[in-house]
């Protein structure tokens, strides 16, 4: 069992923990558990998280909870938010600090993505990129948008 460093409950009404939506965090992992008589158990590893962001509405504020929404590279669960939970600030300062930690811990560098307005570079080919000692990565190319895609075996 991994060790848990934060866990919440999606809010509700009033701020109220009456969902089936459960998300916890270890050292390496986010786990996201959903449902009640048939349930869901996602994860995603900290160092395939590329972004994190934090939205607050007015109602949420009033009850002090707030959403993260993370962009990852994660194939099964790809971009995903953690809904209406408390002390949104603090945990979506940790979680940044926890992914910078596990990616340099992984070794793993980020080129994130790089723009270009014309598709001459766009061949459709995925380039390799070496990272420190014998990992290596790709930069997948699509539609004159690259994107780097860490390597798996980390």
């Amino acid at each position: 069992m991994p060790n848990i460093v934060w866990k919440d409950r999606k809010r509700t009404i009033f701020g109220l923990p009456w969902s089936f939506t459960k998300y916890s965090l270890s050292d390496d992992r986010l786990f996201i558990s959903t449902g009640f008589l048939s349930t869901k158990e996602d994860e995603v590893r900290l160092y395939r998280i590329m972004d994190i962001s934090l939205n607050r509405t007015l109602g949420q504020r009033m009850f002090g909870l707030g959403t993260i929404k993370c962009c990852s590279v994660d194939k099964t669960l790809g971009d995903f938010e953690i809904k209406n939970i408390k002390k949104s600030k603090d945990v979506k300062e940790m979680l940044s600090e926890m992914v910078e930690e596990e990616r340099n811990r992984k070794k793993v560098t980020s080129r994130e993505f790089i723009d270009h307005d014309d598709g001459e570079f766009d061949d459709g080919h995925d380039l390799p990129v070496h990272l420190k000692g014998n990992a290596v990565a790709e930069i997948a190319c699509s539609n004159g948008r690259h994107s780097f895609v860490p390597p798996s075996n980390l």
